[in-house]
Protein backbone atom coordinates (compact mmCIF):
# COMPACT_ATOMS: atom_id res chain seq x y z
CA UNK A 1 0.00 0.00 0.00
CA UNK A 2 2.82 2.24 0.69
CA UNK A 3 4.22 1.75 -2.51
CA UNK A 4 1.74 2.98 -4.06
CA UNK A 5 1.59 6.30 -2.36
CA UNK A 6 5.16 6.49 -3.67
CA UNK A 7 4.22 6.36 -6.69
CA UNK A 8 1.16 8.31 -6.47
CA UNK A 9 3.45 11.16 -5.23
CA UNK A 10 6.32 10.34 -7.79
CA UNK A 11 3.70 10.71 -10.36
CA UNK A 12 2.08 13.60 -9.03
CA UNK A 13 5.41 15.47 -8.39
CA UNK A 14 6.49 14.68 -12.24
CA UNK A 15 3.35 15.83 -13.62
CA UNK A 16 3.74 19.11 -11.82
CA UNK A 17 7.03 19.67 -12.76
CA UNK A 18 5.79 19.28 -16.48
CA UNK A 19 3.12 21.21 -15.84
CA UNK A 20 5.46 24.30 -15.07
CA UNK A 21 7.85 23.94 -17.50
CA UNK A 22 4.84 23.87 -20.23
CA UNK A 23 3.74 26.89 -18.15
CA UNK A 24 6.97 28.53 -18.15
CA UNK A 25 6.92 28.43 -22.33
CA UNK A 26 3.51 29.38 -22.45
CA UNK A 27 4.60 32.24 -20.39
CA UNK A 28 7.79 32.85 -22.43
CA UNK A 29 5.65 33.00 -25.55
CA UNK A 30 3.67 35.17 -24.85
CA UNK A 31 5.92 37.73 -22.95
CA UNK A 32 7.80 37.55 -26.62
CA UNK A 33 4.37 38.11 -28.13
CA UNK A 34 3.67 41.19 -26.14
CA UNK A 35 7.41 42.25 -26.70
CA UNK A 36 7.07 42.15 -30.18
CA UNK A 37 3.29 43.53 -30.37
CA UNK A 38 5.02 47.04 -28.35
CA UNK A 39 7.55 47.12 -30.19
CA UNK A 40 5.54 46.70 -33.53
CA UNK A 41 3.15 49.83 -31.96
CA UNK A 42 6.41 51.95 -31.68
CA UNK A 43 7.64 52.02 -34.77
CA UNK A 44 4.00 52.15 -36.20
CA UNK A 45 3.50 55.15 -34.61
CA UNK A 46 6.87 56.87 -34.43
CA UNK A 47 6.14 60.29 -35.92
CA UNK A 48 2.62 60.18 -36.34
CA UNK A 49 0.46 63.00 -34.90
CA UNK A 50 0.02 61.70 -31.08
CA UNK A 51 -2.60 65.03 -30.58
CA UNK A 52 -5.10 63.00 -32.36
CA UNK A 53 -4.63 60.13 -29.64
CA UNK A 54 -4.67 61.88 -26.89
CA UNK A 55 -7.55 63.58 -28.07
CA UNK A 56 -9.38 60.73 -28.58
CA UNK A 57 -8.70 59.13 -25.69
CA UNK A 58 -9.70 62.47 -23.88
CA UNK A 59 -13.51 61.88 -25.04
CA UNK A 60 -13.54 58.25 -24.00
CA UNK A 61 -12.46 59.03 -20.44
CA UNK A 62 -14.78 61.80 -20.50
CA UNK A 63 -17.50 59.29 -21.66
CA UNK A 64 -16.80 56.52 -19.44
CA UNK A 65 -16.80 59.35 -16.25
CA UNK A 66 -20.42 60.34 -17.88
CA UNK A 67 -21.55 56.79 -16.89
CA UNK A 68 -23.26 55.53 -13.98
CA UNK A 69 -21.40 53.43 -11.33
CA UNK A 70 -23.50 50.35 -12.26
CA UNK A 71 -22.88 51.05 -16.39
CA UNK A 72 -19.39 51.67 -15.67
CA UNK A 73 -18.94 48.35 -13.88
CA UNK A 74 -20.91 46.24 -16.43
CA UNK A 75 -18.94 48.03 -19.16
CA UNK A 76 -15.34 47.00 -17.19
CA UNK A 77 -16.98 43.70 -16.60
CA UNK A 78 -17.21 43.17 -20.60
CA UNK A 79 -14.05 44.65 -21.53
CA UNK A 80 -12.45 41.91 -18.97
CA UNK A 81 -14.64 39.00 -20.11
CA UNK A 82 -13.29 39.90 -23.86
CA UNK A 83 -9.74 40.45 -22.49
CA UNK A 84 -10.06 37.24 -20.99
CA UNK A 85 -11.14 35.41 -24.09
CA UNK A 86 -8.48 36.62 -26.25
CA UNK A 87 -5.96 35.46 -23.72
CA UNK A 88 -7.05 32.67 -23.70
CA UNK A 89 -6.45 32.15 -27.59
CA UNK A 90 -3.30 33.18 -27.15
CA UNK A 91 -2.15 30.70 -24.56
CA UNK A 92 -4.00 28.16 -26.84
CA UNK A 93 -2.35 29.03 -29.90
CA UNK A 94 0.71 28.78 -27.67
CA UNK A 95 0.26 25.44 -26.56
CA UNK A 96 0.15 24.41 -29.86
CA UNK A 97 3.12 25.81 -30.62
CA UNK A 98 4.78 24.15 -27.92
CA UNK A 99 3.45 20.94 -29.07
CA UNK A 100 4.24 20.81 -32.22
CA UNK A 101 8.16 22.52 -31.41
CA UNK A 102 7.69 19.16 -28.45
CA UNK A 103 7.01 16.77 -31.10
CA UNK A 104 9.86 18.12 -33.40
CA UNK A 105 12.03 18.19 -31.21
CA UNK A 106 11.36 14.53 -30.31
CA UNK A 107 11.91 13.30 -33.92
CA UNK A 108 15.48 14.69 -34.40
Amino acid sequence: MSEKKENFFKKAFKDMAESAKAQHEVDKANFNAVKAEAKANFEENRGSNTFKKAKAQAKKSWEDAKLSPKQRSEKVRAEQVKQIEEANARIESANKRYSVAKVEKKKK
